[in-house]
Order: structure tokens, then C-alpha cells, then sequence
């Protein structure tokens, strides 16, 4: 029986090896389901507690074509975990489950959702920053060893590049206005810089699952390669918005080829994580309410799906 495991094992690396992706009812190692389940359900409760610091300023935003755009935005948001959650479920763990695990805080979803949006220039800061970490994230993930999952963050991947643009366009036309706009831009990327910079995860030294995550190639870049080029992307955009990045130690390391940065507060990232962060309470309250309050909904589509399929069953004896 360990024989046979151990063949499947090879077989199974040999396919990856070989970038053949993994389908749903091909055979995988317990753990690399459980790996899949616990990143892809994380992935989806990020994009939907994600809706909610930019839902908050949909009506505050400052022009009809602002306020469009980011409705717009936050219904990407939500679709995107919709296409992240049908992906976990061909892994064997269903809906339901995956909410509650949110909703008891079990599931963890990106700390950088549990910081609170205090102006217009945030909406911009996320989408700059925050979309820009996640696409340099997912990116990658597009290649990802196990194909619903490869295929979903293909669109995923698409729309969130959009988001980042956007984002980059509210801070352009904030450093272009008053000096009360500029002061607001460079407030929002203080407060924003560091969160984003902890959304690629601990240093790889630190992170238990990044190992086996690049043997099985879920994963292409370690949480440290995705942070430097995230660094030295943002370097460069940050002077064509006349920002300063709040880092003093960021400088040109012509050896490595690369911007040396500042030593981040883990301590801080592990906070947040733990549910102490700024917004933690407030983000999950926030979806027990949605959820809770839509049970009449859900209730009345099960009824209405019922009494459709006992109609059909009645029509086919009486034909």
C-alpha cells in the first residue's frame, strides 16, 4: 500500500514536472488539497470582504463617473470570488462550509482589508497599492498547477490590472491638484505602504507553506521575490506622482540590481491577522449581518427551485 502511495506521489510530481495540470478528478496527495482548498477559499474571502472599505465610499465618491467606476469596481470584486469559491469546490468542500468558516473566523482572509478607508485618496492608494501587490501575486498564480484555479485568476488577473489603473488615475490627478489634494495623496500612501508591503506574506524564512507550495508550483515566486519587485515597480511610479514612499531606507543596491528596503513591523502583520486589527471586528460583524439578513433570499430561491422540479416530475407522468 506505501509502494503504490509513493507511485502515485512520483507520478503525480512527474505531471507537474512536466506542467500538465492537475483537473479536478485526477488523484493528488491529501496535502495538496488541503493546500489548494485553505489558499483558493482565503483567496475568495479576500475579494469579498474586500468589496466592503471601497463599498463604503460609493456614494461619497466625488463625481457621477467616480461613483460608476468604482461600482463598477466593487462588482468585479464580488465576482471574483464567486469564480474563486466554484473553483474550491471542485476540491470537494462545499459553499456553505467555506462561509462558515469565514463567518466564525476560522478561515482567514488578506489583513490589509482590516484597515479603515478615512478619504477619497485611499480609493486611489488601494488601487495603486493594493491592487498592484495582488496583481503581482496573481500573476503568477495564472500558471498555477491546477487548472480551475489557473483558468479562473486568467480573468481575475485581467479586470485587476484595470483596478490598479484606476486606482494609479485618482493619485495622478490628486498630485496634479490643490496642496490640500497633494497633502491627502501623500497621507494615503503613508498609511497604506506598509500593509501593502505585508499583503505578499512573511519572509520565506517564516512562511511554513511556501516550500511545498513551489514544489507543487501553486506558487512561482517565494512571499520575498514577489515583495522586491513589488518595491521596485512602485519606486518608479511613485515619482511620476510626485509621492514620497514612506520608507527613508529604500535605495538603488547596484550590486543586487534591485531597491533595498526598510525592516517591516511583523509584529504588526501578525496583530491583524490574530484579529486585531484596526477593522477586524467591524469587517466580519459586517458579513454575518449580509449574511443573516439574506437568508429570506436564499430560503425563497431553495423553495422556488423546489417547487419547479416537483412541477416537472408532475408534467412527465401526466405526458
Amino acid at each position: 500500500m506505501e509502494n503504490n502511495y509513493s507511485s502515485l506521489e512520483e507520478k503525480f510530481q512527474a505531471k507537474i514536472d512536466a506542467e500538465i495540470k492537475i483537473e479536478p478528478k485526477d488523484w493528488m496527495p491529501d496535502k495538496y488539497r488541503k493546500t489548494l482548498i485553505r489558499q483558493i477559499s482565503q483567496h475568495a474571502h479576500s475579494e469579498i470582504v474586500g468589496m466592503l472599505p471601497e463599498g463604503n465610499w460609493v456614494s461619497r465618491a466625488p463625481s457621477l463617473r467616480r461613483k460608476v467606476a468604482l461600482l463598477a469596481k466593487v462588482q468585479d470584486e464580488a465576482g471574483h470570488g464567486l469564480y474563486l469559491y466554484s473553483a474550491a469546490e471542485t476540491l470537494g468542500i462545499d459553499r456553505d462550509t467555506m462561509y462558515e468558516q469565514l463567518h466564525s473566523g476560522k478561515a482567514k482572509y488578506s489583513s490589509i482589508f482590516n484597515y479603515p478607508t478615512t478619504s477619497w485618496a485611499d480609493i486611489g492608494a488601494i488601487g495603486w497599492l493594493v491592487d498592484g501587490a495582488a496583481i503581482m501575486n496573481q500573476v503568477p498564480l495564472c500558471r498555477c498547477s491546477y487548472g480551475p484555479y489557473a483558468r479562473a485568476m486568467v480573468r481575475v488577473c485581467k479586470e485587476e490590472s484595470f483596478h490598479q489603473r484606476q486606482g494609479f488615475e485618482i493619485l495622478l490627478n490628486l498630485s496634479k491638484g490643490t496642496p490640500e489634494q497633494q497633502r491627502m495623496l501623500q497621507d494615503a500612501v503613508n498609511r497604506w505602504w506598509w500593509p501593502s508591503m505585508m499583503m505578499f506574506g512573511p519572509p520565506d524564512a517564516d512562511s511554513p507553506n511556501t516550500a511545498l507550495s513551489m514544489k507543487w508550483r501553486i506558487k512561482r515566486f517565494t512571499n520575498d521575490e514577489l515583495r522586491q519587485k513589488f518595491v521596485d515597480v512602485c519606486y518608479e511610479q511613485a515619482k511620476t506622482l510626485n509621492v514620497t514612499l514612506p520608507d527613508p531606507d529604500i535605495k538603488w543596491n547596484e550590486d543586487r540590481g534591485h531597491y533595498d528596503y526598510g525592516e517591516i513591523d511583523w509584529t504588526e502583520f501578525w496583530q491583524v491577522v490574530k484579529g486585531n486589527g484596526p477593522c477586524n471586528k467591524q469587517r466580519l460583524d459586517t458579513r454575518r449581518k449580509a449574511w443573516e439578513d439574506g437568508a429570506w433570499v436564499r430560503e425563497a430561491a431553495l423553495a422556488y427551485a423546489e417547487k419547479k422540479q416537483t412541477r416537472k416530475i408532475q408534467q412527465s407522468k401526466v405526458a
